[in-house]
């Protein structure tokens, strides 16, 4: 189970406060969505889940099946089992997305995989998501349009697998028959592995047409204000992020 506690969060550089008494729990197997507008605090979420250096939490807590995530450096978190799959992918010039899925499982397993069967896993999952297989054998992103960056961040999911899974904007840099197709992959990996959960982070709920969420909830300025089903991503996408009186009270207590 994720649990995030009354989070408080602000920006390191112009102590800008950004996340403000956040709290959401995901309990294990469970897919939640978080749709919200732009600076509302969504992608911050991410990066302090993955303790972006950028962020400072002012109050709050972050833990994973009880184990305090704020103590932890990054790859330390992502050795709990926690796995985000970017909004912008970087480049990495002079590794190889191959060499650098090796390096992370031998991390992960403690022993090295066996060539033959890392090199069929690489097929298989290349083949999933219609990923030119040569690829994965060059620089990390070196060279890839936005969609195949993507796909190169489902293909390093689908080797790690890993238990909880972020979405940072899945849907950007896709188009809809690839979103569709890496939306098929992430539902398959999700089938043959129940116990995984979901946080997706969007804008828009075509995603969520493909992967549905147990939980959809509106986040405005930095806070969730309203949790329902996929019907309020509907009701979102047809009046926008409009948050009523009512709403606005709680928000303010």
């Amino acid at each position: 189970m994720l649990e995030m506690k009354h989070l408080t969060v602000e920006t390191v550089d112009i102590n800008k406060k950004i996340l403000n008494d956040f709290s959401l729990t995901i309990k294990e197997g469970e897919i939640h969505a978080i749709m919200g507008p732009n600076g509302t605090g969504k992608s911050t979420l991410s990066k302090v889940l993955f303790r972006s250096p950028q962020y400072r939490v002012l109050e709050g807590t972050i833990a994973l099946d009880k184990q305090d995530l704020l103590s932890l450096s990054t790859e330390e978190v992502a050795r709990c089992g926690l796995f985000l799959v970017m909004q912008d992918p970087p480049v990495i010039e002079g590794v190889t997305t191959s060499d650098f899925m090796r390096e992370a499982l031998y991390e992960k397993n403690k022993e090295r995989v066996n060539l033959y069967t890392f090199m069929k896993e690489i097929g298989t999952a290349s083949q999933k998501l219609s990923l030119k297989e040569e690829l994965v054998h060059q620089s990390i992103n070196q060279g890839l349009s936005g969609g195949e960056r993507k796909k190169n961040e489902i293909f390093q999911l689908l080797l790690l697998k890993p238990n909880y899974i972020v979405l940072d904007e899945l849907d950007s840099g896709l188009d809809v028959d690839s979103l569709k197709q890496v939306c098929e992959v992430l539902n398959e990996y999700k089938k043959e592995n129940p116990h995984v959960s979901f946080l997706m982070i969007t804008h828009y709920s075509r995603i969520l047409e493909y992967i549905h969420p147990d939980f959809v909830h509106k986040m405005v300025d930095g806070k969730i204000v309203e949790t329902g089903d996929l019907s309020l991503a509907k009701k979102i996408e047809a009046e926008g992020y409009q948050v009523n009186e009512h709403t606005k009270e709680l928000f303010h207590e």
